[in-house]
């Protein structure tokens, strides 16, 4: 019976003030009760636009369709033909701008909470049988994929499956890319990531961990080792500073930085070889998701005052509004309408950072107001470190090093959308590597669509060798 409730289900949280000194995960998952009662507020529309607004096309009506029942296991296999990380998916995904945003059901009242029953099902999977599928019968053809973060995940879960040998070289030294160095613990816990892996492997994925592509190897080293095709998932790990007069001073951090440490080096662990500073007063510079996560980790690594700044207004935040929402519940300020023009220091180290007030000019070519500093509004404050959140770019080490690669002139790698295939014979590319940091559903679904290429590519040269 259809469920006529006009707002969805509400997830169990842990407390603002208890969580903000914690790393344990924000949001604790519908109980089985919970996802059937919101599985019951999906219309199961026949031509269901929530589906076009998957980038991997996850049948979602159908799926929804099983939770409802109870049926959680052909709930999974359902999400799992297309999606190969639901429950990393349905943490992180920008769901109210997809799936969610096209429901129906949004019209009237709030979407159906897709993203949160997505994670009840993988959850449930993983609880119950978090071996995964075994690997198939093996081809001869191998596949290097360079990166092991969203892109190259799916890329290389969806070339096992049909047979192919791949192997995912990785510069750090653990695999996960971004889902193990850039988001915390608290809205993505690792143990679900190293399951996803152990997934792959089950699959016969092998990683090379250590392994920077670019430099350590090349290319078309990795053609000479006997791949027949390669993917690039590589990311944009590359962050940018705003080029103001005292980044170079010690307390100041790139997110990138400040949130590997955390998250891949436990530096919040007192027994971490590798501490991080981050004393009472924080500055956060930029507005996204990324600057969220850096804020709410440094409030959870003791400082007392945590402030995030951001040149634009409210509506202009890029941030997700459930990250702001969980931000401003567990004591993050906002300065808005704030640029920072310089940071001050002494004896070599952050003592403060004098910023100007802004206002809403007209449009820029990117269609959002201007902002536009008000002459007489600067202002000291005192901080004891300054986190810049402001963007990456990817790593040039991989297209200076292939000949013939072509990038864009921000370093974005130039493909065939339709297949990823880049300008280099039997090399594709896909995620933050040829967008830019965007979203983890986005990179997957160009692994995904790489992969599909990838696969007709080797059929098409075997038959012709």
């Amino acid at each position: 019976m259809l469920n006529p409730a006009l707002v969805k289900e509400r997830m169990p949280e842990q407390d603002p003030e208890l969580r903000n000194k914690n790393f344990s995960e924000v949001a604790l998952g519908y109980t089985p009760r919970q996802a059937a009662a919101e599985a019951k507020r999906c219309l199961n529309c026949k031509n269901a636009k929530c589906v076009a607004g998957c980038p991997v096309n996850v049948p979602i009506p159908q799926f929804i369709e099983q939770v409802a029942a109870g049926d959680f296991s052909a709930a999974y296999r359902i999400i799992a033909e297309q999606n190969a990380l639901p429950a990393i998916c349905g943490r992180v995904c920008p769901q109210e701008s997809q799936c969610e945003g096209a429901c129906v059901r949004g019209l009237k009242g709030e979407p159906v909470a897709i993203g949160a029953l997505e994670r009840f099902v993988a959850d449930q999977f993983l609880e119950g049988s978090p071996a995964g599928n075994p690997a198939p019968e093996r081809k001869a053809q191998k596949v290097a994929v360079v990166g092991s973060g969203p892109a190259g995940l799916t890329c290389a879960g969806e070339l096992a499956r049909q047979g192919y040998g791949v192997t995912i070289f990785e510069a750090l030294h653990q695999p996960g890319g971004v889902l193990m160095y850039g988001i915390p613990e608290f809205r993505l816990p690792k143990a679900l990531v190293q399951k996803e892996l152990d997934k792959l492997r089950l699959m016969g994925v092998t990683f090379q961990l250590n392994v920077i592509a670019g430099k350590s190897i090349t290319i078309d080293e990795l053609f000479e080792q006997g791949f027949q095709a390669v993917f690039i998932g590589s990311g944009a790990g590359l962050p940018k500073f705003m080029g103001i007069p005292g980044e170079n001073l010690n307390g100041v951090y790139s997110a990138n930085e400040f949130l590997t440490r955390s998250n891949l080096m436990k530096s919040y662990d007192p027994a971490s070889p590798t501490p991080i500073f981050v004393g009472e007063k924080v500055a956060v510079v930029g507005g996204g998701n990324v600057a969220m996560d850096a804020a709410r980790t440094a409030k959870r690594l003791g400082a007392a005052e945590v402030s995030i700044i951001y040149r634009r207004g409210e509506a202009e935040l890029p941030a997700r509004k459930a990250e702001i929402h969980h931000a401003r519940e567990e004591g993050i300020r906002f300065q808005l309408l704030t640029n920072p023009l310089r940071i001050l220091g002494e004896n070599g180290w952050v003592t403060g950072i004098e910023c100007v007030a802004m206002e809403l000019g007209p449009p820029d070519s990117s269609g959002r107001r201007s902002p536009v500093p008000q002459a007489g509004s600067e202002q000291v404050t005192k901080v004891d470190t300054v986190i810049v959140a402001i963007g990456q770019s990817p790593n040039p080490l991989i297209s200076q090093s292939a000949q013939g690669l072509a990038v864009q002139r921000w370093g974005g790698i130039v493909v065939n959308k339709e297949t990823m295939a880049t300008s280099k014979h039997g090399v594709y590319a896909g995620g933050d590597a040829v967008t830019g940091a965007a979203t983890v559903i986005s990179a997957m679904g160009a692994g995904k669509k790489a992969a599909k290429a990838i696969a007709e590519y080797l059929a098409l040269a075997e038959s012709v060798s």
